[in-house]
């Protein structure tokens, strides 16, 4: 019987936490499939996850972390900003595109020297130096897309159709080629189709992304196949690519050591506030607390913020309402003191400035609302756990996911966001697109006793079991990551053969 071939992959994610964490997730459930898994990124960020990485190591995985210097220098970008949440400006979106271009030589280097050598690189859609090097190191290329299949699927139907660009930007459309009827505004489309005016150099780093994907082997994609199955066959019939739906990724955390390390802070009290958190959960009933967080780039306006602020409130129900650094943090704080909110709440309401372990926090069972700005991480960990969602969509692929939330799944409800605003662009709009009645309104729709909100939570509660199936052995997502591997090894094998078809042959003539 032949050796088992052992694989390698590279991992290489986009320096953004919502982009990092769900691949390093992936990387951590190949590690466990016996797949030596190399994941290259930049100091700042391996310091992010490197406490759940080391014990892995520990433990035996066949896990690691590879660094490469950010190429602060070269890009513009002032030194120790290593991910787009940590840009001092949004106006330098485009340097830190030019920065991921500028990878290309040390992305190179570390290939050159990694042994074994690697028969697989899985790369976020934007790192484009990745298809430059899997075609100069003769390797299968895959792609990790953030987003799920409902989003691709939208994707080829708008940039296949057109229909957006005979429209002004109010105006209702139906997206053609869908599984359902979805009725979108101009204005609620990601960049790649209402482009931010103000930022062109944007625009073509999208063209060039979308160009590079036509070379890569398929697409993985953080997912189920039973949240958003005719979505996922119907992709994969028009794109003619591989797709391998392996989520949700979130679900190998499985104890709460791996749920609060999942990234790390920059704090010292991390252990302290965790536990803080929990005991404040473990003093509420369970399903009774709403949970609010808007993202690693939340970008709303202090006013927005404290229409917020006082729709929680007017809910007369515990909640734990995570602002982190907050866009134009010394306004908002300054709001929020002259208002009184932070003390009238006292108690009943949790306000935390940073970093919040929100796979923990989502887990308690005292949790019974999860207001999202509808990142795809969030949505997916948010239905992961069987909490009913209201929705807040911001900025890129958000209006997308909210209508897989209130559309597809029906597992939410919207609290009436109109409009995308692009980074960098909040000065432009309205600083209140929802004041906090609309908050309120839709926290009783979902957390409330009549008949809708029961069958919202019902739903929800049977997605998050069909998540945990899915993840498990003989489950959907846990059949899509041995057919990634298995057709990995099929193409290792496949190039060896060719190799010794090709060597000359000695022998009598």
């Amino acid at each position: 019987m032949a050796p088992k071939l052992e694989l390698h992959f590279v991992l290489i994610p986009l320096m953004a936490p919502g982009h990092l964490l769900p691949m390093v997730d992936m990387a951590r459930l190949l590690a466990r499939r016996h797949v030596k898994v190399t994941i290259v990124t930049t100091p700042l960020n391996a310091a992010r996850v490197r406490a759940n990485i080391d014990r892995d190591i520990q433990l035996g995985s066949p896990i690691q972390l590879q660094l490469i210097r950010f190429p602060n220098a070269g890009s513009g970008i002032p030194e120790g900003h290593e991910s787009v949440d940590t840009l001092p400006s949004m106006d330098l979106q485009e340097n830190f595109f030019k920065a991921l271009c500028l990878l290309q030589n040390p992305l190179e280097e570390l290939f050159e020297k990694l042994n074994p050598t690697p028969d697989c690189i899985i790369s976020d859609r934007h790192i484009l130096p990745a298809a430059d090097i899997a075609r100069k190191f003769q390797v299968p290329r895959i792609i990790f897309d953030g987003a799920n299949c409902f989003f691709l699927l939208c994707n080829h139907c708008l940039h296949d159709s057109k229909v957006h660009e005979n429209v002004s930007d109010s105006e209702p459309f139906i997206i053609p080629g869908l599984p359902d009827r979805v009725e979108f505004k101009k204005y609620q489309l990601p960049g790649a189709f209402n482009p931010n005016a103000t930022n062109q150099g944007l625009n073509v780093a999208r063209e060039m992304v979308r160009e590079s994907e036509g070379e890569a082997l398929g697409v993985v994609v953080n997912t189920f196949q039973e949240l958003e199955a005719e979505y996922v066959e119907k992709y994969k019939k028009v794109s003619g690519k591989k797709v391998w739906c392996i989520g949700p990724v979130s679900l190998s955390n499985e104890n709460k050591l791996d749920k609060a390390q999942r990234c790390k802070r920059n704090d010292s009290n991390d252990e302290e506030e965790d536990l803080y958190y929990m005991k404040w959960l473990d003093s509420w009933p369970a399903r009774s607390v709403i949970y609010v967080c808007l993202g690693s780039l939340n970008r709303v306006t202090p006013e927005q913020l404290m229409e917020l602020g006082l729709g929680l409130e007017a809910t007369k129900r515990p909640f734990i309402w995570v602002i982190r650094g907050a866009y134009k943090r010394e306004e908002t704080e300054k709001l929020l003191l002259e208002d009184g909110l932070e003390e009238r709440v006292k108690g009943r309401g949790v306000l935390i400035r940073g970093w919040a372990p929100q796979v923990l926090i989502l887990s308690h069972t005292a949790i019974g609302a999860f207001i999202t700005h509808c990142g795809w991480n969030s949505t997916l960990e948010g239905i992961s756990s069987g909490v009913p969602l209201i929705t807040f969509p911001l900025f890129a692929e958000q209006f997308y996911n909210e209508k897989v939330i209130v559309q597809v799944v029906q597992t939410g409800v919207t609290v009436g966001r109109e409009r995308v605003v692009h980074l960098g662009e909040e000065e432009k709009f309205d600083a209140i697109q929802v004041n906090g009645e609309k908050v309120k309104e839709a926290v009783e729709k979902v957390m409330g006793e009549d008949e809708e909100g029961k069958k919202i939570r019902e739903r929800a509660r049977q997605y998050a079991e069909k998540a945990k199936k899915a993840v498990e052995k003989g489950g959907s997502s846990y059949l899509d990551m041995s057919l990634l591997i298995e057709d990995i090894t099929q193409h290792v094998k496949g190039l060896k053969m060719k190799e010794e078809e090709a060597e000359p042959q000695y022998g009598p003539n």
